[in-house]
């Protein structure tokens, strides 16, 4: 499997010393999961896209940005995907691929009415498939968003809630594969981006976004899903 990653933003550069770039993360914790992978990282926020045929599977990251704000690099990215679904490419979304595939293929992309979710989130499983291995009832991960999917595409399917976010995961066509939380943090850098953005987050949401970081998250095991859905 050459799985290629679209990388939608570059870890901030005061951080980047002690964690690294997001092609990175994702190297990490997918070759956790002893997966035979290999990896190209493309970086689409500055107009870096491959040829379709160029990977297996394409897996889109997070950003800072909003999918509905009217940057080239987003239309372009929509373009992309688009090809790649038209040649059976699966397509992996993380947190803003997760909005970008809804919100540009038939569903909604919103700001969240309840503001900002930090920190770690339980989403409870509503549908169970045979990729989903090993088998949850419900996960934990960190997250960092102040958007959410409130539509999705026809035909999509959602198969885990949270009470704080209604789709936290969705497949769709069987070439689509996205999580509204993001396997590929860690505590401390979940941490550093609470302690960043402390004003903008207010005090509740920071404090209970600090607070949950002691409880245990799955990012093994949604790595395995993700690694099960790319080659059933």
């Amino acid at each position: 499997m050459h799985l290629g990653i679209l990388q939608a933003d570059s870890v901030m550069e005061q951080f980047q010393a002690e964690y690294g770039n997001y092609a990175g993360m994702f190297e990490r914790i997918l070759t956790v999961a002893h997966a035979p992978v290999r990896f190209s990282s493309y970086v689409v926020q500055n107009g870096e896209l491959p040829a379709i045929d160029a990977c297996d599977a394409y897996l889109i990251t997070g950003s800072r940005h909003s999918v509905y704000d009217d940057l080239p690099w987003i239309r372009d990215l929509v373009a992309f995907v688009d090809a790649a679904l038209q040649a059976n490419r699966k397509i992996i979304g993380i947190c803003f691929g997760h909005q970008l595939i809804a919100h540009y293929f038939g569903g909604e992309t919103r700001a969240a009415d309840q503001g900002w979710g930090v920190g770690v989130k339980i989403s409870r499983i509503d549908n169970r498939e045979s990729w989903m291995q090993p088998p949850l009832g419900e996960f934990a991960l960190l997250c960092s968003h102040k958007d959410q999917v409130v539509k999705l595409p026809d035909g999509a399917t959602r198969f885990a809630t949270s009470e704080f976010c209604p789709c936290a995961v969705f497949v769709w066509n069987d070439l689509v594969l996205t999580f509204q939380g993001h396997p590929e943090f860690t505590k401390s850098y979940s941490a550093a981006l609470m302690e960043m953005r402390h004003e903008v987050l207010g005090p509740e949401i920071f404090s209970g976004g600090m607070a949950s970081l002691d409880e245990d998250t799955h990012e093994d095991a949604i790595a395995r899903w993700i690694l099960n859905f790319l080659v059933k």
